[in-house]
Parts: C-alpha cells; sequence; structure tokens
C-alpha cells in the first residue's frame, strides 16, 4: 500500500514560515518543536524547525518560547543560549523545577496551516 505523498514543507521560504508561527506565541506561553511543524502541516520536521531557530539572528521573534516535548529546554550544546532561555521565560511567569515546566499550563495552540484548498 503506498503512502499517500505529503507536501514538502520544508522547501524554500521554510525558515520564514516557522519564525511567523513562533510569532504568535505570546509571553508567558510555550509551544514545543513539534507544535510548530504540526502548525506548519508536517510534525515530522521538528528537527528541522529547531535548526531554523538555531540559525535564527532576528532578534524580534521569540524563539525562547519553543521547547521541547518532555517540557524541557532542548540544550544541543549551547549552553549560554540555554541560559538566556530559561531567563527569558521566567522572566514571562514560566517557572522551572528540576529543568522541566508545566507545558500543560503554558501550551499555546497554534492554529494550524491552510491547506492546499483554501
Amino acid at each position: 500500500m503506498e503512502r499517500p505523498i505529503k507536501p514538502r514543507v520544508c522547501g524554500p521560504g521554510f525558515q520564514g514560515r516557522v519564525y511567523a508561527t513562533v510569532s504568535l506565541v505570546p509571553p508567558g506561553r510555550l509551544v514545543t518543536y513539534g507544535d510548530v511543524a504540526a502548525a506548519l502541516g508536517d510534525a515530522a520536521v521538528a528537527r528541522q524547525v529547531g535548526w531554523a531557530l538555531a540559525a535564527l539572528t532576528d532578534d524580534g521573534v521569540p524563539w525562547h518560547r519553543v521547547i521541547n516535548a518532555q517540557g524541557r529546554i532542548s540544550v544541543r550544546g549551547d549552553d549560554a543560549r540555554a541560559v538566556v532561555q530559561a531567563a527569558r521565560l521566567e522572566s514571562e511567569g514560566v517557572r522551572f523545577t528540576n529543568g522541566r515546566c508545566d507545558l500543560r499550563a503554558h501550551r499555546f495552540p497554534l492554529p494550524s496551516a491552510p491547506s492546499d484548498d483554501e
């Protein structure tokens, strides 16, 4: 049985779509990399969302509001960025206990990407 072909999510303009989606998240609220990927149309591209955010040079995008699905900050070898991320989130009222926050209390529901039919 053949799997249906999904439209290519990570093509041209992917980083811009990631940044636009993350910019929807208000202060004190969080999304996961998978939430952003799903909102863009393919939950399987969560890692690529992380790469896009790691490449970010625009301070106007609230990258710090994206965490992993376990409610933790993903360090990935950049301890300084993780410290900045935690400080920014804590200044917005997000509290961490043992390195984890209550994602259920802070999760922001992102709108889904429009389908090709819309």
